[in-house]
């Protein structure tokens, strides 16, 4: 199901999903996925106090509902060998699916345009790309341009002041009631 908004001449589409409720041990899941993605299951199922199978399972569910979207490393792109980063601020020239389809094509296709979001306001889409040059840099700018893209503002990233941050999960269930776990006692010699 999806909500539409009517503002002046542009209509917008929200998608209505329903958040995933989430109890303690997801959000510790969650956590330590966030602060390290390369946690090992076993150091995860520890954290959460879960057998390893579990916290497998408890994993996959959240695979699965699309609370995690992907698991990934993130790399510096000045160390990779891109030492210019901008944003880019983009407005089309048309408001046409057509139009549209044709830049966010182009959005998707390009490796050096890192991330790409549709939003309202002033502009229409604020774009995060990255060059290894001056003149990789013009190609990028030149095919938004070409491609229906009107009114470009790059912005010159000179520094990261805040590093993309942790989601600032809490639980919307409370945690599920289990008996406590027995150890099994080492055989009497």
């Amino acid at each position: 199901m999806y909500i539409i908004w009517l503002v002046g001449r542009f209509s917008f589409i929200i998608d209505d999903k329903m958040a995933v409720e989430l109890d303690e041990i997801d959000v510790r899941l969650l956590t330590a996925l966030q602060a390290d993605a390369d946690c090992t299951n076993v150091e995860l199922a520890r954290l959460a106090g879960l057998s390893p199978a579990a916290t497998l399972h408890r994993v996959r569910r959240l695979k699965e509902s699309g609370v995690i979207r992907i698991i990934s490393a993130q790399l510096d792109p000045a160390a990779a060998g891109f030492p210019l980063q901008v944003y880019v601020t983009a407005a089309l020239s048309r408001h046409d699916p057509r139009s549209s389809r044709i830049f966010d094509d182009y959005l998707r296709a390009q490796p050096q345009i890192i991330s790409a979001d549709n939003v309202a306001g002033e502009t229409d889409y604020m774009i995060t790309a990255v060059a290894r040059d001056v003149a990789e840099l013009q190609e990028v700018l030149a095919g938004l341009s070409t491609r229906g893209g009107q009114r470009l503002v790059t912005y010159l990233r000179l520094a990261e002041v805040k590093p993309p941050a942790r989601l600032p999960l809490a639980a919307t269930i409370p945690a599920p009631d289990r008996p406590p776990r027995r150890r099994r006692r080492a055989p009497a010699r």
